[in-house]
């Protein structure tokens, strides 16, 4: 690298690479277009494995870059984001479990400091016009590095898909495996995929485009039993086997995925101000988020439930957005955190073809256990006639709205 880089006299542009077809069109045309090197960081925040990495290594040198990273940001990526996704049962749309949007802050983050490390002042990516990713990049680059200078070119110069195919291939450089069909995006929450079915909102995606959950319906499997176990909100163990939360996401992923698990397609409201499309496979986060919300159905009171499900609504949003830099981030989390002194237990998990059944939980801090009452048996704790008392003051907003409005001569509708 250094040789290059003295003949050019030319500090480096470090990529944002995913090894998609975007950011492999930008080598090239990075380099030919700005006269200056290219460096790729490709951010590991999950679905990379040492072949897969190899790959990436090998087409980014291909495609032209003097040089290549991969940063393994998975553990600081659970850390920094995930835990609070679970502790928050959050979800976008009561559907999306934010699978690949969550960690592009996390990887603006890194590469940002890669690039001050390597002696640069421009940082490239390769998302578009008509995405979450521009925004979610941008708003986290200009946070944490406002003297870089961001490039973006396939949005600036509205490249399109077909036409990055085109400029590959005549120059005899390396195209993706997926082509131009569909956009993949895969990480430690999860896989999002793309293509012409998803905009619109009438179909699905086809079978061989789905990538960790293909063939699931077609070739059933038998209901499998497991374990999980959480201390304080975090996932510490898996049918008994103490595993660190990154070692428990990718077992999960695997055990789930052949059941089609956590298959879904996500309609909402894009961050500029459009409806998207887009399809999901979240196998794990789907049994953790699944699995840890019944557990807190036992050991948190009803009112901690509720300011949780209200405040998670808004958390889901800003890391959607991403604004998870903002400071109100850290104070939702601080609640996340507090809230999840005793949600600490198991989890009996049933996962069949296409669903995921929650067996049974059990935690040393259940509030169904602390109750000497068994609801429709048993009162325990009070009296038939402590009963009738509260029938009657808790029925008495309605008597009086009743009484005030015969009173007036109101007719109900």
């Amino acid at each position: 690298m250094s040789s290059t880089l003295s003949r050019t006299g030319a500090t480096p542009i470090v990529l944002a690479y995913s090894g998609g077809l975007d950011t492999s069109f930008l080598v090239p045309w990075i380099k030919e277009t700005q006269q200056r090197p290219v460096i790729t960081v490709t951010v590991d925040t999950g679905g990379i494995d040492a072949a897969a990495a190899a790959a990436l290594a090998a087409r980014a040198r291909a495609l032209g870059a003097v040089a290549h990273h991969q940063v393994d940001a998975r553990q600081d990526y659970f850390e920094q984001v995930l835990r609070f996704l679970i502790m928050g049962n959050v979800r976008r749309g009561q559907l999306y479990p934010l699978c690949v949007g969550a960690e592009r802050v996390m990887q603006a983050q890194t590469i940002a400091r890669m690039a001050q490390r390597l002696g640069s002042d421009t940082i490239a990516h390769g998302c578009t016009a008509a995405g979450n990713d521009q925004v979610r990049f941008e708003v986290a680059l200009r946070t944490l590095a406002p003297d870089l200078k961001v490039l973006a070119p396939v949005r600036d110069q509205a490249f399109k898909r077909q036409d990055e195919l085109d400029y590959l291939q005549q120059r005899g450089l390396p195209v993706p495996p997926a082509g131009a069909k569909y956009s993949v995006n895969r990480g430690l929450w999860g896989v999002t995929i793309g293509g012409k079915e998803t905009l619109t909102s009438a179909g699905s995606i086809p079978e061989d485009a789905w990538l960790l959950t293909r063939g699931a319906f077609t070739q059933p499997r038998a209901p499998e039993r497991h374990v999980l176990a959480f201390h304080q909100g975090r996932p510490v163990a898996l049918d008994g086997n103490g595993l660190s939360p990154v070692a428990i996401i990718e077992a999960l992923e695997a055990l789930a995925a052949p059941f089609g698990i956590g298959r879904g397609i996500h309609l909402g409201d894009t961050i500029i101000g459009t409806k998207g499309r887009v399809a999901f496979e979240a196998p794990a986060a789907e049994l953790l988020l699944t699995a840890h919300r019944e557990l807190e159905k036992l050991v948190l009171t009803g009112r901690q439930q509720r300011i949780k499900e209200l405040v998670a609504q808004t958390y889901a949003d800003l890391v959607h957005e991403g604004q998870l830099l903002d400071p109100v981030c850290r104070d939702i989390e601080a609640l996340f955190v507090s809230s999840q002194a005793r949600v600490t237990g198991v989890v009996h998990l049933l996962l069949r073809t296409g669903s995921l059944f929650i067996e049974g939980v059990d935690s040393a801090y259940s509030l169904m256990a602390a109750s000497r009452g068994v609801y429709g048996e048993a009162a325990g704790e009070w009296s038939a006639s402590d009963s009738l008392g509260f029938s009657r003051i808790v029925s008495l907003p309605g008597v009086f709205y009743t009484r005030a409005g015969e009173r007036a001569g109101a007719k109900e509708p």
